[in-house]
């Protein structure tokens, strides 16, 4: 495959967004996209990895806004609404796994549980990270009723549904920020409510 020139991808996918916005969601990713194929400056290549990300902001719109038209699932045979994979079939897979992970404490599993079956987006699942499952751990700061601290996040979190394999992949090891709660009794409640206004912040992204 050709190299491809980032900043012409980036600008031409800018430019299709900006220039096409439509009333009804899958004419103007239909739009984008024809614009972006007759675009006579990007390589087939460049155009490709434009509408791939196209596809990926459609699929996006779609699940978190309940709209346009759906298909229905090759594998799972129920009706979806995204295209690059299946909401249900996420659902699904997730669910299957339950029984392979546990954070030790029944109300944070069950509370896991719950957010993973309201799952959209393949890259917005939250799940619980077993601490051997970090490396280069390092103090960062103070706040609150919690220490800060930075680690690699072996496997990282997951970010596309392989269709063939019918399973989420992860993008790779990650840098992240851990909190230590040092007095969980008095910080149990406030960790339950900010996990929650996590959970509302990344479905309106």
């Amino acid at each position: 495959m050709a190299s491809i020139r980032r900043e012409l991808v980036n600008a031409a996918k800018s430019k299709a967004i900006s220039l096409i916005n439509h009333f009804d969601i899958d004419k103007e990713y239909e739009l984008r996209k024809q614009a972006i194929l007759t675009d006579k400056s990007l390589t087939s290549d460049e155009k490709s990895e434009v509408i791939r990300s196209l596809t990926r902001i459609y699929d996006h719109s779609k699940v978190t806004l309940s709209e346009g038209i759906r298909r229905v699932c090759e594998n799972c045979k129920q009706e979806c609404l995204a295209t690059l994979f299946c909401e249900l079939c996420v659902r699904n897979y997730l669910k299957a796994n339950f029984s392979n992970w546990t954070s030790g404490n029944d109300e944070i599993d069950n509370l896991i549980k719950k957010y993973q079956m309201e799952t959209l987006i393949p890259h917005t699942v939250i799940e619980w990270i077993p601490y051997n499952n970090l490396r280069n751990v390092k103090y960062l700061t103070r706040g609150g009723c919690s220490e800060i601290y930075t680690a690699d996040w072996i496997g990282g979190w997951y970010h596309r549904w392989d269709s063939n394999k019918q399973q989420l992949e992860r993008l790779g090891t990650e840098k992240v920020i851990l909190k230590r709660l040092t007095n969980i009794e008095s910080a149990n409640r406030s960790w339950f409510e900010e996990v929650c206004q996590f959970k509302i912040i990344i479905k309106k992204q």
